[in-house]
């Protein structure tokens, strides 16, 4: 066991640890869900389905009987837990407090570990472990793909087609460090992890101004690697503590007074999978709303909608201060939606390895966002950004998806 799993109130089991058939599910979080049902309408899969099997109740009565050996495992019945989109959307309406979100990765560590992967899942698991956690080997991959794409080349596969117009990477600046624009306040460590800088780099270079403007001296780690979010998503729980053990040798190095991340997966995962920085780890717009920002400096006219990341709203409970954020910009008509806490069907990885139950809950999702009439739908996170600009695109629609820190940064 690791220093950070000994002083974790709940560590994460041990892959080598795990000897008998889902020992990695603790009985005590399992024992939690008293089976009420409340969670049922919050499921986007069951709200897709109507069915049972594709509930959080029925996922951990089916990963209950599984570890009883009360039943035995079958990789039909593995299929309800690969459908889930670990959005935890039934967290935040759980009055018995079930940490779902640790059970279903324990259990898909469980799975993952127990079948025989389909070429799409070994791609994926090779691709997290090979590209994802080797930060060289990215940046080459995104340099690559960029090229592909000015070729026209990305669009012959579908996850080709599915990303953004890719731009230069984001870099730190020379000598890790980003001044503050005025006094310096504060000293943070910023994420910049490895989806952020390839995808959406401007994304980044709006939330380091906005940081700047706060007062913050803002400290880019050197030989940082992927926080192990995507890897514990989809059942690689080694991988993930490998790289937790790696990051926070190197966080515990640094002095700041918060890591600051823009991306609400890995902030939601830093938060859950790092006790070595309990209460440092901080959202952009949670730092933000904290130290405040100086006075706008332009008006920016638009009409917005804003979509809750499920791993901001739904694992962080952070849901007031984005939406202030987004009011304090002079200009802005925020429009909220129907239901804007229900997931967009992106979930990592989930939109590639399960594209047709992702498609019907994109679906609901679009409708709601076209019928706010906005000019732009803002977002929090980077699968988010990408599924909502995938829905748009196949609407037809002028909508234009960007990150928060791009629109707040419109006004300085």
């Amino acid at each position: 066991m690791t220093e950070d799993q000994a002083s974790s109130p709940h560590p994460t089991p041990s892959l080598q640890a795990a000897t008998a058939p889902f020992a990695r599910l603790s009985d005590d979080d399992l024992a939690t869900c008293v089976h009420c049902g409340l969670c049922l309408d919050a499921c986007p899969t069951f709200r897709t389905t109507g069915l049972e099997t594709e509930s959080p109740r029925g996922r951990i009565y089916l990963m209950t009987q599984w570890k009883r050996s009360s039943l035995p495992f079958t990789e039909e019945q593995a299929k309800h837990i690969d459908l889930c989109l670990g959005c935890r959307t039934c967290e935040a309406v759980c009055p018995s407090g079930v940490p779902y979100g640790r059970i279903i990765e324990a259990g898909r560590a469980e799975v993952e570990s127990l079948r025989r992967p389909t070429p799409k899942r070994w791609l994926a698991k090779t691709a997290l472990r090979q590209l994802l956690a080797h930060p060289v080997r990215l940046r080459a991959f995104g340099s690559v793909t960029r090229l592909a794409q000015a070729a026209r080349l990305t669009s012959f596969v579908r996850s080709g087609r599915q990303l953004p117009p890719l731009r230069a990477q984001f870099r730190p600046p020379a000598g890790n460090i980003a001044p503050a624009i005025g006094e310096r306040k504060y000293r943070v460590a910023f994420l910049v992890g490895c989806v952020m800088p390839i995808l959406y780099p401007q994304s980044h270079q709006a939330a380091v101004k906005l940081l700047q403007l706060a007062g913050c001296e803002v400290w880019f780690p050197p030989d940082e690697h992927c926080c192990g979010a995507l890897l514990a998503h989809n059942g690689d729980l080694e991988g993930a503590e490998r790289l937790r053990d790696v990051n926070a040798r190197m966080y515990g190095a640094g002095s700041f007074d918060a890591l600051v991340i823009d991306s609400a997966g890995c902030g939601a995962h830093l938060k859950d999978f790092y006790p070595s920085l309990q209460g440092r780890v901080k959202d952009l717009t949670e730092w933000l709303a904290e130290v405040g920002l100086p006075e706008p400096k332009r008006e920016v006219g638009l009409r917005v909608t804003y979509q809750d990341a499920c791993h901001l709203a739904h694992a962080q409970r952070i849901r007031k201060q984005p939406r202030e954020l987004i009011r304090s910009v002079p200009g802005i008509e925020l429009v909220e939606m129907r239901h804007p806490d229900i997931c967009c069907g992106a979930a990592g990885l989930y939109s590639t390895l399960e594209p047709a139950m992702s498609n019907r809950i994109l679906q609901e999702k679009m409708d709601d966002v076209l019928s706010t009439r906005a000019d732009v739908v803002v977002a929090a996170n980077p699968g988010c950004q990408m599924q909502l600009e995938v829905g748009l695109r196949a609407r037809r629609s002028g909508m234009k998806v960007e990150h928060l820190s791009e629109l707040v940064a419109r006004a300085y």
